[in-house]
């Protein structure tokens, strides 16, 4: 059936026209279906209820997001490879072989690398295959010789000389590391090792060949050559000392510079400041001097010193105890041209090996060998890249179904029992359940989103009581009461896996929860300011006794006294003011008094059945706007904000109504049949009923007394 001529259904959901993924030709042409239409535009790869790997190959550009072009590309992808399409709806971890569409060459590839993993873990002849025997494609492919990566091991030559060379190659220029895990070679590695050896034996040739003057001290020009590396900066320094010396003789105990340098260090064990010494000087400066051989030399040197004297000075100038400046450079000269040859050395990173074994390689035909290794493990490419396509095929067919219900529609989040990819887990907190948990992965943006999403809202950072891993959830409350929730609240998070985690409660966004918590809202709200005045007042007056008594024992009070016989006297009593002021507070309890004397009145001149509906209408009067808001609000309770703040963009409303959110917050429920005791120890004891009733009768005669004595009923 062509793509644009697919008859799509419906259904409204969640107050919003969502599409049907009811079949396999729905996912065949889910391309041709308006992105308009679909409930969500991108999602994290990160955070959500699903494989994170299954997320991780539908992500084909590595951004961390799903987007509508990626997911129609995975549903493409597998949709081709599958004889039936509505095999996906199944959600089938187990994945039947027989369901590859063998027709077609990916398909035969599939099939053939299918029954490879089956054969490398032991079920050669099974009919299925399922995500748990692909997961771990490094296990499978160690199990093979060649794993199609151009890549070989020490164990793919099956040979112990070839696998000696493979492992010189990865100590000289390094390795890589193949599908299986392991380290080897390329052919790049291989030429590059081949190359160098070229290279080494080439160079090494040029001193074999060379003139003798390369080597002056023949095979021992080497040892000898690093002893007077290593002592040359040193007496270069003496004899320069010495010219300077020359050039002003009064410089020369300063050149010297041993007598106050060794003060600092008399208080010293001297074999501990060897350090320190052999940055004196070489042997004692003056003007012209030779260099000694044998005595007078720095004790931190002469142990170099003779070496040098016995393999170098002694070869140039037999039987010398002393060095004059111009043999030092007949020494120069001498192993100028060896320390020339070491500048232009090519190939060192064959080092490791040494030139006789280079040789050796390069006379055998150990490159041809590894190379014709590494083609035949190139040859198997199309088999190998189809093992890694194996494991995509299975885990789609797993998986993909459910990201397609959470993304085009939002099927899972409204279905009853069901929870969607997004729901982490479920809070339980004050004697209820609240199953609308988000993890949260940016609370800065989410501070400037959740305003809009109309929900009692609470954030809680969890800790994992078993890894000590940390996490902050946002829950959304839609049943219940909001009497004991303060900041700091502890709660208990159980996540999709049944782990449990303690949860503290950071933040609380107040909107409604219900029509019935909205009605008792006004008057919640003049309890909390009565209580709050009268704790203001209260602690103002402990306040004001405990700074008097505090003064008192402090002796305040005498200074206060001297600064009173200072003040001049107070003025006297204002009698008439004082009566004023009297007269003025009664005038208001009088009028206060009326007024509620003519509500009652005006209540009581009700005929009976009218009582009932003014008192009614009473309750409304003053809940009546804020149940009126609430109502309003609830209907637009909406998901999506919460959702674009973790990263999702969200196409079309996620509202909640009240039916809806009430079963996302289950309250506590005793048991059906279950048996309740009425007596409570700790109760509060009951006054007498009559006297109570006594009082009641009392007030109400005395009051229908005045109002008829004053005229504002009268009785038959």
């Amino acid at each position: 059936m062509a793509k644009n001529h697919h008859t799509w259904r419906f259904s409204t959901v969640g107050g919003v026209k969502r599409v049907n993924l009811d079949s396999g030709a729905d996912l065949v042409n889910l391309s041709g279906l308006d992105p308009k239409l679909w409930t969500a535009l991108s999602c994290p790869v990160n955070g959500l209820e699903i494989d994170q790997k299954t997320l991780e190959l539908v992500d084909t550009d590595k951004d961390g997001q799903i987007r509508v072009p990626e997911v129609i590309g995975a549903v493409d992808w597998i949709t081709s490879v599958l004889k039936n399409p509505d095999d996906l709806i199944k959600q089938d971890p187990v994945f039947l072989l027989s369901s590859i569409n063998d027709q077609s060459e990916l398909g035969k590839t599939l099939l053939a690398s299918a029954k490879i993993i089956l054969k490398t873990l032991g079920k050669e002849d099974a009919p299925t295959i399922n995500p748990e025997d692909t997961s771990d494609t490094q296990k499978i492919f160690s199990a093979l010789r060649f794993n199609g990566d151009g890549i070989i091991t020490e164990d793919t030559p099956g040979d112990a000389g070839l696998a000696l060379v493979v492992n010189e190659i990865m100590q000289c220029v390094g390795s890589v590391a193949d599908r299986s895990g392991k380290q080897g070679i390329s052919a790049e590695l291989l030429g590059s090792f081949i190359e160098n050896c070229e290279k080494y034996v080439a160079w090494y040739d040029k001193l074999v060949n060379g003139s003798g003057n390369i080597r002056p001290l023949g095979l021992e020009t080497e040892e000898a050559y690093q002893n007077y590396c290593s002592i040359k900066p040193k007496v270069e320094d003496y004899f320069l000392r010495c010219r300077l010396a020359a050039f002003d003789p009064l410089s020369t105990a300063m050149l010297n510079l041993q007598t106050a340098r060794i003060e600092n260090i008399t208080t010293h064990n001297f074999s501990s400041c060897l350090e320190e010494i052999a940055t004196f000087p070489l042997a004692g400066i003056e003007g012209g001097k030779d260099l000694p051989l044998v005595a007078g030399l720095n004790p931190a040197w002469e142990s170099a010193m003779a070496t040098f004297r016995k393999t170098s000075v002694h070869t140039f100038f037999p039987q010398r105890e002393e060095l004059s400046e111009n043999e030092w450079k007949q020494v120069n000269a001498a192993f100028a041209p060896y320390a020339q040859w070491k500048l232009e050395k090519e190939g060192a990173a064959i080092d490791p090996i040494g030139v006789d074994r280079a040789r050796e390689i390069l006379a055998g035909n150990d490159k041809e060998k590894l190379l014709a290794l590494i083609e035949q493990d190139k040859a198997l490419e199309s088999e190998s890249n189809g093992i890694i396509l194996v494991d995509k095929l299975v885990r789609y067919h797993r998986d993909l179904f459910t990201l397609l219900k959470n993304f085009v529609t939002f099927y899972d989040f409204y279905s009853v029992g069901v929870k969607a990819v997004f729901q982490a887990g479920t809070l339980y907190i004050d004697q209820r359940s609240c199953d609308l948990c988000i993890r949260v992965s940016d609370m800065a943006k989410h501070n400037t989103m959740v305003s809009f999403s109309g929900m009692y809202l609470l954030y809680c950072e969890c800790v994992s009581r078993a890894t000590n891993e940390k996490m902050k959830i946002v829950a959304a409350l839609t049943n219940g009461d909001i009497d004991n929730l303060v900041i700091g609240r502890n709660a208990l998070f159980y996540d999709r896996k049944g782990l449990d985690w303690d949860a503290t409660v950071l933040k609380i966004v107040e909107n409604p929860i219900s029509i019935r918590q909205a009605f008792f809202s006004p008057y919640r709200k003049v309890s909390r300011f009565i209580e709050a005045q009268i704790h203001k007042v209260a602690a103002a007056e402990d306040e004001k006794v405990t700074s008097i008594a505090t003064k008192s024992i402090e002796g305040v009070h005498t200074k206060e006294e001297e600064t009173k016989a200072k003040k001049p006297a107070a003025p006297p009593f204002d009698v008439g003011k004082f009566v004023g002021i009297f007269a003025a507070i009664g005038l208001a309890f009088g009028a206060i008094g009326s007024v509620l004397a003519a509500v009652v009145a005006g209540f009581l001149g009700l005929t009976w059945w009218k009582m009932p509906i003014a008192f009614a209408g009473l309750l409304l009067l003053i809940s009546g706007p804020s149940m009126i808001i609430a109502f309003l609000k609830l209907r637009k309770r909406n998901l999506a904000p919460i959702l674009d703040a973790n990263g999702w963009a969200i196409n079309a409303r996620v509202t909640l109504n009240i039916p809806f959110g009430n079963s996302l917050t289950l309250l506590a429920e005793l048991p059906k049949g279950a048996k309740i005791n009425l007596n409570d120890p700790f109760t509060q004891k009951k006054k007498p009923l009559l006297p109570v009733v006594l009082g009641i009768a009392l007030l109400a005669v005395i009051t229908l007394y005045l109002l008829r004595r004053y005229g504002y009923i009268h009785l038959l």
